[in-house]
């Protein structure tokens, strides 16, 4: 097959700009934003984010299993993109409402949001994913497209996290709903037009055809042992990501403190959480930019390994470093090491789970794509439900205080809550980092079998002009 255009690499990046961008949102300020904006107790929001994604368990593979029986003009899978965009877009602003209603009242409002939004989410991303196991048969192909992806992924969360403090404190400020809704409101709308940009720019080269029952597909996905490996891998990225990134609004909140300043060449700028992210999205587009060169050179496994090892050892140093002007800019540097390495990571993830697919296709002769991709979205919803609950448990049960009327009583934090935030931005992550080495140690598909399963597959796949 001929290599594909640069335009589609363009605008396969378009839909996880799109994805991507409402996602980090939700990951990094939703925690904060339900216990200090909504109004929610820390218990009470930490069961709401995992037990909606409870559902995407379920939601995930249905949406896999349509997406790979679903035939159009237009593909398998990128029809969806088109079809679900607007929901997309209205079920983000409904997540970020705040209705003026009684506790009981606004809990049931937050829970009917969340998961019509996670449903959409799945509707548009688990058939997102997949197309790259229809895009191109090629393996180093489709690290380069995984590659588009997250650099587009990385540079739509990079303005939406620099931008969302200065979007809600123009738009009713940052302490107040209004701030918050119409800030969605922004977002939102530039999230629907990458997603129409996405379709009209792709285009499926492969015809893949699931021959199989349901029943087969599922029983064939359970015992693939690479994929087991690769959903314990994806748990542990994003868990890591996740942990690290809920913890943040806080950290910035309670131990950095507002109104910081930093000197750079003799000019002033705002160190805040923001930023802070922000500058770690500029990073990870450089960590992608390195994964296609690295991947090529060493393996997808072995770079999988080396990137988690680097991982533990700067996670670990965030603990150590001080609260002084110095330590601030000690605090960015290893923020933009951490993200150059997460960056890497994540291209390569999705790239194994097409060559997870193209070893599922050959061993079981059934073409999972979508199943299998499905798999992807859940374990990444996971690992957000994961890390999002546990950093609300955490700071509930080191005894955090959200009630803002304490709060401009003059009480402050207690030690032990400051303390796990320490945790959070170091130890924690780096015990993450730690399971993920030792799960990918097993995984079997090095470069020299995936190479394997391409020349067998290429005898019996169908290919468009």
């Amino acid at each position: 097959m001929a290599k594909t255009k640069l335009i589609e690499k363009i605008g396969y990046g378009f839909g996880d700009m799109s994805s991507s961008t409402f996602w980090k949102v939700f990951s990094y300020y939703l925690p904060i934003f339900y216990s200090n904006i909504f109004g929610l107790s820390l218990i009470d929001a930490g069961v709401l984010v995992l037990v909606t994604r409870i559902w995407d368990a379920v939601s995930d593979p249905m949406m896999g299993i349509i997406a790979d029986r679903t035939n159009t003009k237009w593909g398998k899978y990128r029809p969806y993109l088109l079809w679900v965009a607007p929901f997309f877009s209205i079920c983000g602003i409904l997540l970020f409402t705040t209705p003026d209603w009684d506790y009981g009242a606004k809990l049931i409002w937050a829970y009917i949001t969340y998961i019509m939004m996670m449903t959409v989410y799945t509707g548009i991303n688990v058939p997102y994913g997949a197309m790259l196991g229809v895009m191109t048969d090629d393996t180093n192909e489709k690290t380069v497209f995984s590659s588009f992806r997250m650099f587009f992924a990385y540079g739509g969360s990079f303005l939406a996290l620099f931008l969302w403090e200065p979007l809600t404190n123009r738009l009713g400020g940052y302490k107040s709903p209004e701030g918050w809704f119409w800030a969605m409101c922004v977002i939102a709308s530039a999230c629907f037009v990458m997603f129409i940009l996405c379709f009209l720019l792709t285009k499926e080269h492969l015809k893949t055809v699931s021959t199989v029952s349901v029943g087969s597909d599922f029983k064939s996905l359970l015992s693939n042992k690479p994929w087991w490996l690769l959903i314990g891998a994806a748990l542990c990225s994003n868990l890591f990501n996740t942990v690290r990134g809920a913890t943040v609004a806080y950290f910035f909140l309670d131990i950095i403190g507002p109104d910081v300043q930093l000197t750079f060449f003799g000019l002033m700028f705002l160190f805040y959480s923001g930023l802070f992210l922000g500058i770690g999205e500029v990073a990870n587009m450089a960590g992608v930019a390195l994964c296609v060169p690295i991947a090529q050179k060493l393996g997808k496994k072995t770079t999988f390994i080396l990137v988690n090892a680097a991982l533990v050892v700067f996670s670990i140093s965030f603990f150590f470093v001080p609260c002084t002007p110095e330590g601030f800019w000690m605090m960015l540097i290893l923020q933009v090491i951490i993200s150059i390495f997460t960056g890497i990571m994540s291209p390569l993830i999705w790239s194994m789970y097409a060559d997870v697919s193209d070893y599922a296709e050959l061993k079981y002769q059934t073409a999972s794509t979508g199943l299998i991709f499905s798999s992807a979205s859940m374990a990444q919803k996971f690992g957000g439900a994961i890390g999002g609950a546990a950093v609300l448990w955490l700071l509930s049960g080191f005894g955090y205080i959200t009630d803002a009327a304490q709060l401009e009583a003059g009480v402050v934090q207690p030690e032990s809550a400051l303390m796990v935030l320490r945790w959070l931005m170091s130890f924690i992550p780096a015990m993450v980092a730690g399971l993920a080495i030792i799960v990918v140690w097993f995984y079997p598909l090095t470069t020299k079998r995936v190479e394997e399963i391409n020349r067998e597959l290429k005898k019996a796949r169908e290919f468009d002009a």
